[in-house]
C-alpha cells in the first residue's frame, strides 16, 4: 500500500513547470470545456503562443473560481 505525500514547499517548482506547462496547456486548449469556453466569448480559437497562454489561464482562472465558488 502506497501513501501520499503532500509536496513540501520548494523554491524551484516554476522551473519544473516550465517542463509541464506547454504539454498541459495544450491538452486543456483541445478538451471540449476550453473549446465551448472560447466559443460562448467569441475569441479566438486558433490562438497560438502567447495568446493561447493568456486563454488558458483565464480559463483556468473562471474555472477554479467558479469551483470555489
Amino acid at each position: 500500500m502506497s501513501s501520499f505525500s503532500p509536496p513540501t514547499a520548494n523554491p524551484s517548482l516554476s522551473d519544473h513547470d516550465d517542463l509541464f506547462w506547454p504539454d498541459l496547456r495544450q491538452i486543456i486548449s483541445s478538451s471540449s470545456g476550453f473549446k465551448r469556453w472560447v466559443l460562448e466569448r467569441g475569441l479566438d480559437a486558433n490562438a497560438k503562443g502567447a495568446t493561447l497562454d493568456v486563454l488558458v489561464r483565464s480559463y483556468l482562472k473562471q474555472t477554479l473560481e467558479t469551483l470555489a465558488y
